[in-house]
């Protein structure tokens, strides 16, 4: 019997992390909505999505409304301390967002929600780990099937980890911290999302390295 298919829909696909995902979606011919803030719509490469879903996500009835028929959704979306002087925060860009997408999956009946949060989240220290530890209890609190992926420094486009971070996860106890590529990282989340697996999982350190294997990347 033929698994049904499935339909992700993703959130923070302008992101970094998200046009990854989004362009090996395309790739792979894999059904997806792109969630896309209006004002974005007209950017590259947004502009050439086949299926966008543009709507800010405060607006409940509307993001509802773009999501029905998602089996996933993929919640990408988080800021940095950088891009608080446009307006972003960690409470409007990561918290908020979270609870705006766990609302409107749980009125539509999605059945799996993957969360990019950070290593580190499992213990917060400092106002932006805090920020991700919260938006994860929203979605472990969510009444919906989850995971949690938590990534060490990204390597890729503009993200140029420090070199002794290379160097200090040579050694085993910390090899989980290693740089992951964007394209891995992105590879990594949409195999979760295909597979829906594994369900109520923190992938961190060596069982976040597993499931970059089993993608060949």
């Amino acid at each position: 019997m033929t698994e049904p298919s499935r339909l992700l829909f993703v959130a923070g696909a302008t992101g970094a992390t998200g046009r990854n995902v989004v362009k090996q979606a395309l790739e792979r011919n894999v059904p997806l909505i792109a969630h896309v803030r209006p004002k974005s719509a007209e950017t590259e490469p947004a502009r050439s999505w086949p299926r966008k879903a543009l709507v800010e996500l405060a607006r409940g009835d509307e993001l509802a409304e773009a999501m029905k028929g998602s089996t996933t959704v993929l919640q990408l979306i988080g800021t940095m301390r950088k891009r608080f002087g446009s307006g972003d925060t960690y409470e409007t860009s990561d918290i908020g967002t979270t609870r705006h997408l766990v609302e409107a999956a749980r009125r539509v009946g999605v059945d799996h929600i993957v969360l990019l949060s950070s290593v580190g989240a499992g213990r917060p220290v400092g106002a932006y780990l805090k920020a991700k530890a919260e938006a994860e209890r929203l979605v472990r609190e969510s009444g919906i099937a989850w995971t949690v992926v938590r990534p060490p420094a990204f390597e890729g486009e503009y993200h140029h980890p420090p070199a002794i971070l290379r160097t200090l996860a040579k050694l085993k106890p910390l090899r989980g911290l290693r740089p992951i590529h964007l394209d891995q990282l992105a590879a990594v989340l949409l195999r979760v999302a295909e597979r829906r697996a594994p369900l109520g999982a923190v992938l961190e350190g060596d069982s976040l390295w597993s499931e970059v294997a089993a993608t060949g990347r």
